[in-house]
């Protein structure tokens, strides 16, 4: 389930599917800058916390924060990348075939403003497992993680 409060002009809302609506541009505008609000981030950390609390048969949670400050005793955390121009090919085709060099530019400054913001930074865990999927399909992504998952039980 995803939250999200008053953003531009996406109205307080509350999804159990949100894929589409946090691509939007309201949304993608807005997060980053609205992410380095301290008591946002110390809302949100309560909120992930109280959600993955109440999971009684596991739960996948994502998130660029998640692994450091969120669930940091996770059975399992992966730190998934790939190149730059995978990552804007990826969210132009997500987008209806934006301009890629916008969309990469646009993710590159996201991640120097989450990398860089002092709540909550975007940082690898010293026990994440990196998974680089520059030249993987969703599936074999999955199939890999769901294997971590497996090796981990």
């Amino acid at each position: 389930t995803v939250m999200v409060g008053s953003c531009g002009s996406v109205p307080d809302t509350i999804w159990t599917d949100g894929a589409v609506q946090i691509r939007g541009e309201d949304v993608v505008a807005h997060v980053s800058p609205v992410s380095t609000v301290p008591e946002v981030r110390a809302h949100l950390v309560a909120l992930q916390r109280a959600t993955i609390q109440a999971a009684t048969a596991g739960i996948v949670v994502e998130g660029r924060d998640i692994g450091t400050v969120v669930a940091p005793d996770a059975l399992l955390k992966v730190y998934l990348v790939a190149d730059t121009e995978a990552r804007a090919a990826r969210r132009a085709a997500e987008e209806g075939g934006t301009d890629t060099a916008a969309t990469a530019a646009s993710l590159l400054s996201r991640d120097r403003i989450d990398s860089t913001r002092a709540a909550s930074p975007l940082a690898k865990a010293d026990d994440a497992v990196e998974v680089d999927s520059t030249f993987l399909s969703l599936e074999e992504v999955i199939d890999h993680i769901v294997t971590l998952v497996e090796q981990r039980r």
